[in-house]
């Protein structure tokens, strides 16, 4: 078993993956915590978490698995991956519940394209793994339930459990698949945060605010409006996004806002139904993530 294991470990590694041991037999990590942290070694100057830890050398990876029967997790950011997470319903007594696959599926339809035909890995609760190459200077985070319905990802501050390993609830394998591919550009879209409020233009006071917030009604309406085919039901949940924080903050009415995207989404040539389901999930979100105002300088 442990020879195993420390064969996946270094199949990951060789794909320039950054690894750390898991504990045998479970997905936490297997390095001590910062309160436990003895302060010695790679420790001396401060604790290291396991994201710092994690390793792309044979000799370490070799050393680590000597001395048990790690499972094998992936820090994703070192590795310079996202991987989205295809759920299953925890709820198995629900059939109504869509499986995380499903919702993904349904999205990239949605978008016009197949399915990314990427390296994937089947979970040990039977979910899937998609493997993509992170876009170069964009430091894309954790998400759950952003992309859609049961569909997670995992980047920055974020690590999976690699192919090989193996749980109570079953094993992890790779299943049929070429190497990791490029993130598609739609599905960044829909990942790249949207410019938090100190990144915002420096407003004085809430009249220019609310003349900020209108300049960018005009420009994000006009930029959904002429969405190219493939891109418009994403161009939407970005503008949405984006313009939920004036909502938040009071400067623009949630139904003006509603109304604007609705008709130029529909411009653009998605239907009534798809503008109205994606601007009430992006505008929920935003709003709810905006809460807070930010301070004029």
């Amino acid at each position: 078993m442990t020879e195993h294991l420390l064969r996946a470990a270094l199949d990951a590694a060789a794909r320039g993956w950054h690894v750390f041991p898991l504990r045998p037999g479970g997905k936490p990590p297997a390095l001590h915590g910062e309160q436990s942290c003895p302060r010695t070694g790679e420790c001396r100057a401060g604790h290291v978490k396991w994201e710092q830890r994690a390793t792309t050398d044979p000799d370490r990876i070799r050393t680590a698995w000597s001395r048990a029967p790690f499972n094998v997790g992936i820090a994703c950011g070192p590795s310079g991956l996202l991987v989205v997470d295809l759920d299953v319903p925890k709820d198995k007594s629900s059939s109504d519940a869509p499986c995380g696959a499903t919702t993904f599926a349904a999205l990239c339809e949605r978008a016009g394209h197949a399915v990314p035909d990427t390296y994937r890995v089947r979970t040990a609760s039977g979910g899937e793994h998609l493997y993509f190459t992170a876009p170069a200077g964009v430091r894309l985070a954790n998400t759950a339930g952003t992309v859609a319905t049961s569909v997670d990802t995992r980047a920055w501050g974020g690590y999976v459990v690699a192919a090989g390993s193996i749980t109570p609830a079953g094993p992890y394998e790779a299943l049929c698949g070429p190497e990791a591919i490029a993130l598609p550009s739609w599905l960044q879209a829909i990942l790249k945060p949207a410019p938090s409020a100190s990144q915002a233009p420096s407003v004085a006071a809430s009249g220019h605010s609310r003349r900020y917030a209108d300049v960018a009604l005009t420009a994000e309406t006009r930029n959904v409006a002429s969405a190219q085919q493939g891109c418009r039901e994403h161009a939407l949940f970005r503008a949405a996004r984006a313009l939920g924080r004036f909502v938040a903050w009071g400067d623009l009415p949630r139904h003006v806002v509603e109304q604007a995207l609705q008709e130029a989404g529909e411009a653009a040539g998605l239907s009534a139904s798809e503008c109205r389901s994606t601007l009430r999930s992006a505008l929920n979100w935003s709003i709810a993530h905006n809460q807070a105002r930010r301070e004029a300088a």
